[in-house]
């Protein structure tokens, strides 16, 4: 296992199995604990792990190590500093934009938003790029389409990148900006339904990269493009 999306891929599979009332798994140490209300043996358990890929299970004689789920571990932990990453980006970005304005000695707030909108989407669509598999398989565990279409993973780095250079260039701008408006709301729909649930999952937003655990702070990323999209399609009219 690699991220904390092998993690949910392989819980999902394995409590499907006839039989299995829980699955605890975690990446670090790799291992789960499953509750059944009869005996399965391990074959028949890695018969039917092979549908989520290359994994296999072999039984631990000895100690469990209590709290398994990387994330339920964490939640205690999570403080603004979880998401170092994250605010490191939006300040460089901010800056970005600042020391623009200031370069061409006028404040311009169209101009403004399309540099950081382009900057937001060629960065993080970077960094979903750097394992684009990893990220499909992150992404499909939350968004409403991925879900269903696991093709859409690897397709979505593909439009932050097109949305990135046609934000800088300003290149069809309502065309840009609506198909923002309806991407980072569908996006937002997944995250929102996550987050209601507590679902313990990993934020895909900066590919597998970083472990970022999902919480409102996502939300607010994902809708902070739509609320702009919104504003520059306003403007634009």
């Amino acid at each position: 296992m690699h991220c904390g999306a092998c993690v949910e891929k392989i819980k999902t599979r394995i409590e499907k199995i006839n039989g299995i009332e829980k699955a605890d798994v975690a990446l670090n140490p790799p291992q789960a604990v499953i509750t059944m209300s009869h005996h399965i043996n391990t074959d028949e358990l890695n018969s039917a792990l092979k549908e989520a890929g290359k994994y296999a299970l072999e039984e631990v004689h000895g100690v469990i190590q209590e709290n398994l789920n990387p994330f339920v571990a964490q939640e205690e932990k999570i403080t603004i500093w979880t998401y170092k990453p994250l605010i490191l980006i939006f300040v460089y970005l901010l800056g970005l934009v600042i020391f623009t304005e200031i370069n061409r000695g006028a404040f311009n707030l169209m101009m403004s938003m399309n540099h950081f909108m382009g900057g937001f989407f060629l960065i993080f669509s970077f960094f979903k790029l750097l394992n684009l598999s990893g990220f499909a398989e992150a992404y499909s565990t939350y968004d409403i389409v991925a879900k269903k279409w696991r093709g859409y993973g690897f397709i979505y780095p593909f439009i932050e990148l097109a949305l990135g250079i046609s934000y800088l260039y300003e290149f069809a701008p309502v065309t840009t900006n609506l198909v923002t408006l309806l991407v980072m709301s569908i996006s937002s729909i997944g995250v929102i339904q996550s987050v209601l649930k507590k679902n313990k999952i990993q934020c895909a937003c900066l590919g597998t990269v970083f472990n970022l655990p999902m919480t409102t702070i996502t939300i607010v990323e994902d809708l902070l493009m739509v609320v702009m999209s919104i504003i520059m399609l306003t403007i634009l009219k």
